[in-house]
């Protein structure tokens, strides 16, 4: 069996994200949130916000393909300040990144229906506190929407 990644696909998780409260939507591809290896589209609206965070687990590179629209990656150090940010899109020089385990990033969507392929190791397990970043804001707060804001002025700065 397969499935195919096509317009049609990339429309419906679209139309999912825009319809989402968090204005981003998964589409898995791995079975079951155990499994060794996790492949999925990541759908997002520019509104929507991921707070910065890491993966320590020396297994949980992360690899990111654009594959409609344009992603801002911003890189920061322990401190929260920005250490590298970089726009990849579909079509454009850059399509994708691979985040290292332990690096400090966030992933915000800078077109409507950005949609971007997502591959790392499983099995799914909740960020930790040594992974949230301490010095940004979480998900909904009433502080988030400003923090994307500030985001998108040092991404526009950087990159």
């Amino acid at each position: 069996m397969i499935t195919l990644i096509d317009q049609a696909l990339l429309d419906e998780v679209c139309r999912e994200a825009a319809a989402s409260p968090r204005r981003r939507r998964n589409r898995n591809f791995h079975p079951r949130d155990d499994h060794p290896a996790h492949r999925l589209l990541n759908a997002m609206q520019p509104d929507s916000y991921i707070p910065p965070h890491r993966h320590l687990d020396p297994d949980k590179d992360e690899t990111f393909v654009v594959l409609r629209g344009l992603l801002g990656l911003l890189l920061f150090d322990d401190e929260g300040g920005l250490v590298k940010s970089v726009k990849v899109g579909a079509g454009g020089a850059a399509i994708g990144v691979d985040v290292a385990h332990g690096t400090w990033h966030t992933a915000i969507a800078l077109e409507p229906d950005t949609v971007f392929l997502e591959a790392k190791a499983g099995p799914y397990l909740p960020l930790t506190e040594a992974e949230r970043a301490p010095w940004a804001p979480v998900e909904n707060s009433p502080e988030a929407a400003p923090y994307l804001a500030l985001l998108k002025l040092m991404l526009q700065r950087e990159a």
